[in-house]
């Protein structure tokens, strides 16, 4: 496209002209002129780069994703640990069970519930896997939730465990973001965007409402709403002692919120408690951590301290809370969750992994480490009983870094030395490779960490993969990469994690610091990685091939129209770009907390300075550009993607552009999809940097 007045390349739309957009066209999804637009995209863009190599990949990568000896992850659910299983055979998956001896005993019987792959056949519907809801103790009904294509709006459909079939005049919710959870066998507590009125701006659920079987569910009795403008509002339920209690989350904004308690004749209490603070609620036990300063009690605690009390006490008017943790500047708090009666609190001392029980007792509330898991490397834990109400404190436990594969712990309630219940066979060769750790000086002068794993020793042209996330107070540590590890580092490349500002990696402070003004601070700190691993030797700049999706997409999109000249080559993935619509696409309203308001001048004077989209300008020395999104997306609009290639077409760059028809905001549905999606990537990436090499 060119403009017609000097017949230069059109630069539309740009900071000075941000509603110019000639591409508006391709934000319609499934549009007749946008899909001819794609579908021309990707037959070119495969026939670039789907040689002999990207099918050997594929096939690799594949293999990698549904070897049988990968770990079955498990939880509780009565007498039986439930599984979701895909492989090779079962693209879509299997939903089964079996017994709690068996699985520990290291001989599963699996009972089958759900062919996944016979029912999308058997309805001719491209049904994606998203949970299951069993009803509390009789456990002989489901909930199962699924999505078409792998989107985040979800069908919901009542399932018969005993006859394992869909119950005929069952509960059936048409696709709607949200769900619902059992009151009883015949009411379900409902909270779906389903119905008019019922979506909030950002398409999440307005309502909570009563839903009775047998009738309909856009005319259940609703029993809290929320205003269309906030996100969105969630309900579960609890049943301390027996008795029922409704529990209801409102989200005024991704980062704000109250939690109200109710009956089913309507709302009794809402708790009082900053909006901005996370609460921690199981029965009597009441846990508070705060994104700001709170005085309360007659103290002040600081963010990411987490404050407990028995909830009781605390509806009684009581507020002295007892301080069971506080942050120091490299001591972040990234898991609070309860587990029984115990209070499980994770956090990352300066990036390792620290994980403490808090009981209260008769003298108080003590806190135990907990035992055997590791110092070095990354390790997630959560309760083993998907059914809160019924959890012993029994903990499971995934611990493993860069070259170790992942191994499965169970901590027994008494808190002695963990069980290994699974291991994971090394999938790549590992042989001379070393895991460190490094810090680069941003451009205001923070001090970045970042994990680098490869082999030793260093050659100043290191085939280096980098990537990093910085948003949403998301952490991103390294762990085994079972693809990554085949593909780049077996092979001797590099790969590089970035701890950038934004995440959550050293608690709120990190996270504030690189939100909303902030953002374009993190990618400085992306761009001061890839500058220092050149400054060390590692490599040069046209030997490091950076990715990174969803927030992470919006990084790599500014390292291209900000920092070209660091990078060799760039995958972004399922990408935010525009920063001027997102709030008008899909979910995008809902992050106007992390990014900030473009309706809003002064928000728009530093959001420009992120929009990639904007500033795209032809005559810039850009490295390749891959760009992929997924056409089911729907938390992350795809017209990100198509409208930046679109535009970097235009301005004369030969960005490639791949969006395949599945996939949810993910790489793909199943292991092929993925596997497609992943091989695709790591050989553009490879042959942009000039790295032929060799898999084996």
């Amino acid at each position: 496209m060119t403009d017609p007045i000097n017949s230069r390349p059109d630069p539309r739309p740009t900071r000075d002209r941000p509603d110019d957009d000639p591409y508006l066209w391709l934000e319609e999804v499934d549009g007749a002129a946008a899909l001819d637009w794609v579908e021309a995209q990707n037959a070119d863009t495969l026939a670039r780069f789907a040689d002999a190599a990207f099918a050997h990949d594929r096939e690799t990568a594949r293999a990698l994703m549904d070897r049988p000896d990968r770990i079955a992850m498990v939880r509780r659910r009565g007498d039986h640990f439930y599984n979701y299983w895909k492989d090779a055979e079962h693209p879509r998956g299997l939903w089964r069970r079996t017994t709690e001896d068996d699985y520990r005993a290291g001989t599963p019987d699996w009972d089958v519930l759900l062919d996944l792959d016979t029912l999308a056949a058997a309805e001719g519907e491209d049904w994606v896997w998203a949970g299951a809801d069993l009803i509390p103790q009789t456990r002989d009904r489901a909930l199962l939730k699924l999505s078409r294509g792998g989107g985040d709006a979800t069908v919901l459909r009542e399932f018969d465990m005993t006859a394992r079939v869909f119950v005929g005049d069952g509960f059936v919710l048409p696709e709607a973001k949200g769900g619902a959870s059992w009151l009883d066998r015949d009411t379900l507590l409902l909270s779906s965007a389903l119905g008019e009125g019922m979506a909030t701006r950002a398409g999440y659920p307005r309502t909570v409402r009563l839903w009775t079987r047998g009738t309909d569910p856009k005319a259940a009795k609703i029993l809290f709403e929320t205003a269309a403008d906030n996100m969105g509002v969630w309900a579960g339920v609890e049943r301390p002692m027996g008795e029922e209690r409704i529990v209801i989350a409102e989200r005024t904004g991704f980062f704000d919120g109250h939690l109200h308690l109710a009956q089913r004749d309507g709302v009794t209490t809402r708790l009082d408690v900053p909006s901005d603070a996370e609460i921690h609620l199981h029965h009597d036990g009441l846990a508070v951590q705060p994104r700001t300063p709170w005085s309360v009690g007659g103290r002040t605690h600081a963010p990411d301290t987490v404050l407990a009390m028995a909830l009781p006490d605390f509806l009684a008017g009581g507020r002295d809370f007892a301080v069971l943790w506080e942050p120091s500047e490299r001591r972040a708090l990234q898991d609070v969750f309860w587990s029984g009666k115990r209070l499980i609190i994770g956090a990352l001392d300066n990036l390792s992994p620290r994980f403490g029980q808090c009981e209260r007792g008769p003298a108080g509330w003590s806190y135990r480490p907990l035992p055997g898991l590791p110092a070095i490397g990354t390790v997630s834990v959560w309760p083993l009983d998907a059914e809160p109400d019924e959890a012993d404190g029994e903990l499971s436990a995934l611990v493993q870094d860069p070259v170790t594969p992942p191994t499965l712990l169970a901590i027994p309630p008494a808190l002695s030395s963990p069980t290994v219940l699974r291991t994971t066979p090394a999938t790549f060769d590992a042989a001379g490779l070393r895991v460190t750790r490094h810090e680069a000086v941003s451009a205001d002068g923070t001090r970045i960490p970042y994990v680098q794993t490869g082999p030793d020793g260093v050659t100043g042209d290191a085939p280096v993969h980098l990537t990093a996330y910085g948003g949403f107070k998301v952490s991103v540590l390294p762990t085994y990469q079972a693809v990554m590890g085949k593909l780049w580092l077996e092979p001797g490349g590099t790969s590089v994690v970035a701890n950038i500002r934004g995440g959550g990696e050293f608690g709120t402070a990190w996270h504030e610091a690189g939100r909303r003004e902030g953002k374009a601070l993190a990618h400085d700190d992306f761009a001061a990685v890839a500058a220092d691993l050149v400054a060390r030797g590692v490599t040069r700049p046209n030997r490091i091939a950076a990715e990174g999706g969803s927030n992470g997409g919006l990084l790599i999109a500014n390292m291209l129209t900000h920092y070209p000249e660091r990078f060799g080559a760039l995958f972004c993935t399922i990408p935010l770009i525009d920063m001027r619509r997102y709030t008008k696409l899909l979910a995008g309203a809902s992050w106007i907390a992390e990014y900030g308001d473009p309706d809003d001048p002064a928000d728009w004077a530093f959001l420009q300075g992120i929009s990639a989209y904007h500033a795209a300008e032809a005559g810039r020395p850009y490295p390749p550009t891959l760009i992929a999104t997924s056409r089911r997306d729907d938390r992350v609009h795809p017209g990100h993607a198509r409208k930046m290639a679109a535009k970097l077409q235009a301005l004369g760059y030969g960005t490639a552009f791949y969006e395949p028809a599945a996939g949810g905001h993910g790489y793909g549905n199943d292991s092929t999809q993925a596997a497609t999606f992943m091989a695709l990537g790591i050989g553009f990436l490879r042959r942009s940097i000039g790295w032929n090499a060799r898999t084996v």
